[in-house]
């Protein structure tokens, strides 16, 4: 009887040690890629933006450019030998579509939020991210609404360094004595940059004579607005405004004869892709934008090929800006030596602190730091319409 058990216990350990050979036959010894489940480890990106609606062109452009960044990093081996995952959610620049897509993202493992596109949606889930600890960035949310926590960094200029900027470019290179505005006061991206153009208008010589709101429950005519900074004789209307508005006020001024310089800022990208827009009547506008796909260094050439090679059409500002989050993100892992293993607040707080330590040389700017407010320095570039496409401005 002992004998047979002796037996049975031999057998049962060698099955048992084959077994666990056999297990093992797919890992590599000692690969840190797989947790102690035998999943595989990865950074999980998750962002969202609008894919339907009016801006659609921004939420696409995000996405996809988000997409081949990804691709690109993995292909060459990801991050510290980590690869990205990378899920993007529709939220139609809608707050309460954005939180839902927050949570549908992190459902599904994301521990680093790279998002939202727009001001308002941001805005509305920066404290789902705040309690959670979860790493935000957002490639094109301007609005300082969005820092008022602390923990999102952006990859665009803030409103009010906009609005800035854009005063002053005006009174640098003499385009106008007599500026009108027409902005959104519902957006808080609009509103924003209103404000501070005109704040910093009152420092140079240049006179705003025509400062016009509308709502978004009233933005399809805009004939008041154009006819009142016609009247005040204004050379000049300030667009702070998204692209979808603009091609109606540029139309609707076209019908009234109305042929001022049109200046506004990185929302006015995408106005030459608006479905039945005639882009002839942009010839000759202005905006504020930290990228075009015209220039030709190196790494923009590349990006704009590989995009339109990948999509069919040529990147925006926003594919551009997420395309450099992508690799700020990168960065900063690199510098903080993060693992996906740890948690999503040890992972942010990782990652906020590299933010403030890393320079990136980007699409969207060159040496770009990051204040521990989340703010972003790079120097402003104006670009101007001519024959139907970007060309920098003198």
């Amino acid at each position: 009887m002992k004998k047979s058990v002796r037996r049975f216990v031999t057998v049962g350990l060698v099955l048992s040690m084959t077994a666990m050979l056999f297990s093992g036959c797919g890992k590599k010894s000692g690969s840190n890629t797989n947790d102690e489940n035998g999943s595989e480890k990865v950074f999980y990106i998750g962002g969202s933006g609008p894919l339907t609606g009016d801006y659609a062109a921004y939420g696409m452009g995000v996405k996809n450019a988000a997409e081949l960044a990804v691709n690109e990093i993995n292909k060459a081996g990801g991050i510290n030998g980590f690869k990205v995952k990378f899920s993007y959610e529709d939220d139609e620049a809608d707050g309460e579509k954005a939180v839902n897509a927050y949570n549908i993202l992190k459902d599904k493992g994301m521990n680093i939020m790279m998002g939202t596109v727009t001001s308002g949606a941001c805005a509305s889930v920066i404290e789902k991210t705040s309690k959670d600890g979860m790493f935000h960035i957002t490639p094109s949310a301007s609005s300082t609404d969005v820092l008022k926590l602390g923990n999102v960094f952006q990859v665009c200029f803030t409103d009010p360094n906009q609005g800035i900027a854009s005063a002053r470019y005006i009174a640098e290179k003499g385009l106008a004595k007599k500026v009108a505005i027409i902005y959104e006061s519902s957006s808080i991206y609009s509103s924003g940059i209103q404000a501070k153009f005109k704040e910093e208008a009152a420092k140079h010589d240049f006179e705003i004579v025509a400062d016009e709101a509308f709502t978004g429950d009233n933005k399809t005519d805009f004939s008041v607005q154009l006819q009142k900074a016609k009247d005040a004789g204004a050379e000049l209307v300030f667009l702070p405004i998204y692209y979808q508005e603009a091609s109606l006020i540029l139309t609707q001024a076209a019908a009234m004869d109305y042929k001022p310089i049109f200046f506004g800022c990185d929302g006015l990208d995408g106005i030459l892709n608006v479905e039945n827009f005639n882009t002839s009547l942009a010839e000759g506008a202005m905006l504020l934008t930290p990228f075009a796909a015209i220039e030709s260094d190196e790494i923009t050439n590349k990006f704009v090929s590989d995009y339109k090679a990948a999509y069919g059409e040529t990147p925006n500002q926003f594919a551009a800006d997420a395309y450099d989050a992508i690799y700020i993100i990168k960065a900063a892992i690199e510098k903080s030596g993060a693992t996906p293993d740890m948690s999503i607040k040890e992972l942010g707080d990782a990652l906020k602190k590299a933010m403030l330590e890393i320079t990136v040389d980007g699409l969207t700017g060159k040496a770009m730091t990051w204040s521990s407010t989340g703010e972003v320095s790079k120097d402003p570039r104006v670009f101007k319409i001519v024959n139907g496409a970007y060309a920098e401005a003198e």
